[in-house]
């Protein structure tokens, strides 16, 4: 399976990418091995949760059973997301595993102070693009946009939508109005997994995104629009706003607004 195995500190991590939730799970078996230096991380694992009874039910409440390569053969292993590892991680008593805690507590005090400061949030967003290289401009872009879709959330909240299933039927529907792609084909085209697809547009689809999303919050409220389908139409009308943008832009440039570009590191070459 195309990258599944992951390096710490010399280490090999078993793991595995699920296409419908798109979110990356590793053998806990394996990052206990990694963090212990124990001969025996299988039956170390199974102490721990023999000895943490609050461990023990959020691992087998939380943790699926996900089949990946055992000494050749494909078999299940208990396997946990990030949100899962850092749960793991804060029981092991083992120096390796300190700087990790130290850095789940920094980013928890860093959580708080965002809540009681909301702007901070944007301010570290905006010190982590400029980390990966972003330009001013397209992070003034980024962060326009968002603020556009959190207008747009606002008013599906107030409107009867709140689940996130729901948040994602719509934000789909208006996407492949205005692009032709779903969410997920969009990515696919520009080679994301588990990364943010916002963070990998170009300039212009932010733009062509923030009008669509712009467009469908100002018709559902001029339709006092409620519930998913109601807003599912909305969505639709606005992102045909956007499309027909899109059109006549290209028709002008001869370029697609729609690309495969993205911002991820290039691939190492294996020698």
């Amino acid at each position: 399976m195309e990258n599944s195995i992951a390096v710490f500190e010399s280490k090999q991590i078993r793991r595995h990418y699920d296409n419908e939730t798109e979110v990356w799970y590793f053998s806990l078996v394996d990052i206990v091995a990694a963090l212990t230096d124990s001969s025996n991380p299988t039956d170390y694992l199974k102490k721990m949760r023999k000895r943490d009874v609050e461990l023990n039910t959020y691992l087998g409440t939380n943790c699926p059973q996900v089949a990946m390569l055992t000494n050749g053969k494909s078999r299940k292993t208990l396997a946990g997301s990030a949100e899962h590892i850092f749960r793991l991680i804060q029981s092991i008593p083992s120096p390796k595993a300190e700087p990790f805690k130290q850095w789940l507590a920094r980013v928890g005090y860093e959580r708080i102070q965002e809540i009681q400061n909301p702007s901070l949030s944007m301010d570290r967003a905006r010190e982590n693009w400029q980390r990966m290289g972003r330009s001013e401009k397209w992070i003034q872009q980024r962060m326009t946009g968002q603020e556009t879709r959190n207008k747009l959330t606002d008013y599906w909240k107030e409107s009867g939508v709140s689940k996130q299933d729901e948040f994602a039927i719509l934000t789909n529907i208006i996407h492949q109005e205005w692009t032709g792609l779903t969410v997920k084909r969009h990515k696919e085209l520009k080679g994301l997994k588990s990364q943010n697809l916002r963070d990998h547009m170009s300039e212009a689809e932010l733009l062509f995104t923030a009008l669509a999303e712009l467009s469908t919050r100002q018709i559902a409220m001029a339709d006092q629009a409620k519930g998913i389908a109601e807003n599912a139409v909305a969505g639709k009308k606005g992102g045909t706003i956007a499309k027909n943008a899109r059109k006549e832009l290209e028709s002008k440039t001869g370029k697609s607004v729609v690309t495969g570009d993205n911002f991820l590191p290039p691939k190492k070459v294996k020698k």
